[in-house]
């Protein structure tokens, strides 16, 4: 019984450090921080997170990345994940003419702060950003798709009207 549990030990040793050589990470540092990033069509967080401390695991190989935030160009490149290392991807993004008004509001709730919000299928930031009444998204007068994605559970999808110099919340 002994002898099994030290082979069983040494296999999941073997195995685990077998999946670390597959894999590599990813840190972050994009100007602006707040920059959604997507790996290989796949939101997993803002930027700010993969930046200093936390890194992002991938399996080995290429990936393409995407950075989006509405203020900037989106951002678009491929990087190679070697086994074992981490790659640093380091961009500063292109800043778009400010839009028109008469602007409106929204704000947003959900449990998963990083939850994903989407105005018209195009990446504004995560729910924590747009949470309270200083911190909103502002839209021109309009309607508009909302989308609010988190990271597990079902996605939350409503049209909103935005009215100048009101605010709307989604939940």
């Amino acid at each position: 019984m002994i002898r099994f549990g030290v082979v069983a030990a040494a296999g999941l040793m073997a195995l685990s450090s077998l999946s670390a050589q597959q894999t590599g990470q990813m840190k972050v540092k994009v100007e602006p921080g707040r920059a959604g990033v997507f790996v290989d069509g796949k939101y997993v967080g803002p930027a700010a997170n993969f930046g200093m401390g936390r890194k992002y695991t991938l399996p080995a190989g290429e990936h393409k990345i995407k950075l989006v935030e509405p203020r900037y160009e989106d951002l678009e490149t491929t990087i190679k994940v070697e086994a074992g290392k981490t790659v640093e991807l380091k961009q500063t993004m292109k800043a778009l003419p400010e839009p028109k008004g008469p602007f409106g509001s929204m704000r947003t709730h959900n449990a998963d702060k990083f939850a994903a919000v989407y105005i018209n299928d195009h990446y504004m930031g995560h729910v924590d950003e747009f949470s309270n009444a200083w911190q909103v998204l502002k839209l021109p007068a309009g309607e508009y798709n909302v989308r609010i994605e988190p990271t597990n559970g079902q996605p939350v999808v409503q049209k909103v009207t935005i009215v100048a110099g009101q605010t709307v919340i989604v939940k």
